[in-house]
């Protein structure tokens, strides 16, 4: 780990990058890509997640490398640059807007948005859309969110599909059932593999409530579940997260993947560490072995990440996050100097990979790109 922490260090410098940044891995990313393909059940077609991996050079290049222009998306702005920078992207939302968040991107008609599913959760949301589609006298494409286990909202019966009348103008192209639960459930009430299990036989049913030109679109799985899923009814599968592997994406289903994204940050300082007050009292909680002897400053801080390196290092209760100048412990074995960089590990890319301006892509040892990221908002 140190070597290799060492060479992205090198390569920081080599580029002339000394604040902090987001660093994507390249050549993992690609064997992560590679694991997809290897393990994807043939049946099965990739749906890209664009918030979490709001970048539109990255998306391009899991896109072609997958051979995929399906994009699932849950925020405008995003949704807009995806349609613009992909003539032939097909996008479903992954959750129901609201329908004036939806009128008033129709009616600015920055992009192309029919080529846009939108997400409808219940009779109430249909009927607005249904108003929507009459109030601009066009015909927008919905999907049927379905509770499969995960009790989020949606419909949670078939026969609630089945009863349904769609309003003129809009286009019902299937379901979207999201099992993210399946993963997380404990063996004492039956475990991953039984939740996943009855998760896909739940989304079957409500395949036979819809009409069979209503199935174009027959949507399951996330990151931790997508390569779980065999022959079925599905015919896609959403995977975002698991190409560049952020902690909360350790999972059993993901085995073998690499975290291909780091948080590298300069150390800013390097010192004997000591809270403010009397000096006896840092010295009191340090040989009760409370507080550590040595620690360091980052430039920046409090991110959703866990650090990786230097090893051993990692924040302080007692010293608390800052944004600006974070305070981090260090095993008293530990040799640093300002000017080395850390580096933490996203605990999600979700937001993560836009915090810092363009990403650092390194490959071959060197940082060979700049990637633009999409806008939060």
């Amino acid at each position: 780990m140190s070597a290799y922490f060492a060479t992205l260090s090198q390569a920081l410098k080599q580029a002339g990058i000394f604040q902090p940044c987001l660093v994507l891995d390249r050549d993992r990313l690609d064997s992560n890509i590679a694991l997809v393909k290897d393990r994807l059940d043939p049946s099965l077609a990739v749906r890209l997640v664009d918030k979490s991996l709001a970048c539109l050079p990255l998306l391009s290049h899991i896109g072609k490398t997958l051979g995929s222009d399906r994009f699932m998306t849950f925020h405008p702005p995003i949704s807009a640059a995806v349609l613009k920078a992909f003539p032939h992207a097909d996008l479903l939302y992954g959750k129901p807007m609201p329908v004036s968040a939806a009128r008033a991107v129709l009616v600015k008609g920055d992009a192309d948005w029919s080529r846009v599913c939108w997400l409808v959760d219940s009779d109430e949301r249909l009927a607005e859309y249904g108003a929507l589609a009459a109030e601009l006298a066009i015909e927008l494409r919905i999907a049927f969110e379905v509770d499969v286990g995960l009790h989020r909202g949606g419909f949670a019966r078939p026969a609630e599909i089945k009863a349904l009348t769609v309003p003129k103008g809009l286009c019902c192209e299937g379901i979207m059932a999201y099992e993210a639960h399946a993963p997380e459930i404990p063996g004492l009430f039956g475990g991953a593999a039984k939740a996943l299990m009855k998760a896909s036989a739940l989304a079957a049913d409500f395949v036979v409530a819809l009409e069979p030109d209503q199935r174009r679109i027959l949507n399951i799985g996330g990151s931790k579940t997508a390569l779980l899923h065999g022959a079925g009814v599905a015919n896609e599968v959403s995977i975002g997260s698991a190409f560049v592997l952020p902690s909360d994406f350790d999972k059993p289903g993901l085995n073998g993947f690499q975290p291909a994204a780091f948080i590298a940050t300069p150390i800013l300082k390097a010192a004997d560490a000591a809270l403010p007050g009397p000096v006896w009292f840092s010295k009191a909680l340090q040989a009760l072995g409370l507080f550590p002897r040595k620690g360091c400053y980052l430039y920046g801080g409090k991110w959703m990440a866990e650090a990786v390196f230097p090893e051993g290092m990692k924040p302080n209760g007692l010293m608390g996050f800052s944004s600006n100048q974070q305070f981090m412990s260090l095993p008293a074995t530990a040799q640093v100097k300002p000017g080395d960089y850390a580096f933490l590990r996203p605990t999600q890319s979700e937001a993560v990979l836009q915090q810092f301006g363009p990403i650092a892509v390194f490959s071959g040892g060197k940082i060979v790109d700049r990637w633009p990221v999409l806008p939060m908002g």
